[in-house]
């Protein structure tokens, strides 16, 4: 063999070798490529692990909610139902040093209750009505814009009733004035009903004179009815008017419950007509004992009282002044139950809020 063919052999079979080897090299790479995933298997340490770390997640989560709900007071808002009463309603609301103030900022009309309305209520204030509240001697004195005097004259008394109500659920509010630009109100500006020197629940609420003849010789006595539908009803307070010769006001109301409401209130009572008191209440030390006779137990079984007749007793008379709690016995005794059959060993008290959903 010559040099020169030597020389192209070598070169032929050195490039052959590179072109083996570099195909090898590609050949590796591919089957890097093309292996299948590993398969991951988790032992019963690293699942309880996740377990945990999900769990942490979640206490994290309710702590933000409590947080969150720590941050909001309950408030009654006395807002007008589809009836047309005025019907405590509470809800959380921000909390604030300003509990008057932000009360009858969320009773203005398309205000930020509009977004926390319940079903079939509205608010009753004017749009866009500005006021200022100053509380001084238990007295709040509340100054409005020019705005307040836009309302309908059928929503006159509802908007006293509204404001006076919503406001005295306060304990350091008993009395309520009204101004427009700093002027004293001594009628209300659309429809002229006289207000006075100052408003108080004792001025009434939804008030109701369908039975009475003659209101001249007549007192005020709010009771609480049932109102709405079913799965949803709550207490509507309701003011009488009962003959000033009923000097007992226990026995007046319970009288008032015992009628019921008028038959065109669409109101609801659950109290059987056969009810009665066998004895004088007795009123000690804030609470009232009252002893019933059987009726009081309706079409429930003995010793059980229905739960909305007992509700609707113990807002109607701790809503008098001096009484804190109520019990009640039957023939004498006191072993009653609830509709949960517990035993109501103890005197029931007033909720701190009315309508709450949950009494």
């Amino acid at each position: 063999m010559s040099k020169s063919k030597y020389k192209r052999a070598l070169v032929t079979v050195v490039a052959v070798g590179f072109l083996l080897s570099g195909c090898g090299l590609l050949g590796m790479k591919e089957e890097k490529q093309i292996d299948p995933p590993k398969e991951v298997t988790y032992t019963e340490e690293e699942a309880e692990m996740e377990e945990k770390a999900a769990k942490t997640e979640q206490e994290a989560v309710d702590k933000d909610q409590e947080a969150e709900a720590s941050e909001t007071i309950k408030t009654e808002l006395y807002l007008v139902d589809k009836n047309g009463y005025v019907v405590p309603q509470t809800i959380d609301l921000p909390k604030t040093e300003s509990v008057a103030a932000q009360a009858l900022e969320y009773l203005v009309k398309n205000g930020p209750v509009t977004e926390i309305l319940p079903n079939g209520f509205r608010a009753v204030i004017p749009d866009d009505t500005k006021f200022s509240v100053n509380v001084k001697d238990k007295v709040a004195t509340v100054d409005f814009s020019n705005e307040f005097k836009n309302y309908q004259a059928e929503d006159e008394l509802k908007i006293l009733q509204s404001i006076t109500w919503t406001l005295t659920q306060f304990d350091s509010i008993e009395q309520v004035k009204l101004q427009i630009n700093g002027h004293p109100l001594e009628e209300m500006p659309v429809n002229s009903t006289p207000i006075g020197d100052e408003l108080t629940r004792k001025d009434g609420i939804n008030i109701d004179t369908s039975q009475v003849a003659d209101i001249t010789n007549t007192k005020p006595i709010t009771v609480y009815y049932i109102g709405g539908e079913e799965d949803s009803y709550y207490f509507v307070p309701v003011t009488k008017r009962v003959s000033n010769k009923m000097e007992n006001n226990i026995d007046a109301a319970i009288n008032e419950l015992v009628k019921g409401p008028s038959v065109a209130s669409n109101l609801l009572n659950e109290f059987n007509s056969d009810v009665e008191l066998l004895a004088e209440p007795k009123v000690e030390n804030g609470k009232v004992t009252l002893n019933f006779n059987e009726s009081i137990f309706g079409s429930f079984d003995k010793k059980m009282i229905s739960q909305n007749v007992l509700d609707s007793l113990v807002l109607t008379l701790t809503e008098q002044n001096g009484i804190d709690s109520v019990v009640v016995t039957v023939n004498g005794e006191a072993e009653l139950v609830n509709e949960d059959g517990k035993k109501l060993t103890e005197p029931v008290t007033r909720p701190e809020n009315v309508n709450t959903g949950s009494f």
